[in-house]
């Protein structure tokens, strides 16, 4: 799936707003709930999702010397002290007010600013029961998946082909596993196992 750039950045204001939508009447403890992101409740997703639009760029650099340039030891840090000195509204409204930024993951463009805001969504929207992203959406992220992501979350696909039940996607080569597209990408982020082939 070929998509263009003006899509792409279309579609990560979009789930920004989608997500602005649904954490606004979100109670208390909806943001005290564990989210997929093993360790973080919603809010410190939150604050993970926002951190871009609040951090300078020495600040990071300062960040990421004292996490010894680990960037997932950093980002833990981060966002556990933001939310220890941010409220709950303040990140809503932080992201409320950023909806059109135009931050992209170094390295990422677009399309890992897509893939960023929505699989990050998943981790909030999941264990609350919410509305996932539209299957079009996860269906760019998909397209957008490469070796270097699957190594990232750890994930093996040797040998499976995950196709979407409800999108024209694949991923991997092999034996083919039928899944709803959010599923797939759930399972190549490490959030779900992979399931097992039978033959």
């Amino acid at each position: 799936m070929s998509s263009t750039d003006a899509e792409l950045t279309r579609h990560v204001h979009a789930e920004r707003e989608r997500l602005a939508e649904l954490l606004a009447g979100l109670p208390e403890e909806g943001w005290a709930t564990p989210s997929l992101c093993s360790g973080w409740r919603v809010r410190e997703v939150v604050a993970h999702l926002t951190a871009a639009f609040r951090t300078s760029l020495p600040r990071l650099m300062a960040g990421l010397v004292a996490a010894r340039f680990s960037f997932d030891r950093y980002a833990d840090r981060a966002a556990r002290a933001d939310t220890a000195r941010l409220s709950d509204a303040d990140l809503l409204a932080c992201l409320r007010a950023n909806i059109t930024h135009p931050w992209r993951p170094p390295g990422g463009g677009t399309g890992g600013a897509l893939a960023h805001d929505t699989i990050h969504g998943l981790d909030i929207t999941e264990p609350l029961g919410l509305p996932a992203p539209p299957v079009e959406r996860i269906a760019l992220v998909l397209a957008g998946t490469n070796p270097r992501n699957l190594a990232y979350f750890g994930v093996d696909l040797t040998g499976v082909q995950l196709r979407g039940a409800d999108a024209d996607v694949r991923v991997g080569t092999g034996e083919p596993v039928e899944l709803p597209a959010k599923d797939i990408l759930l399972t190549i982020t490490g959030r779900r196992p992979l399931p097992s082939v039978t033959t």
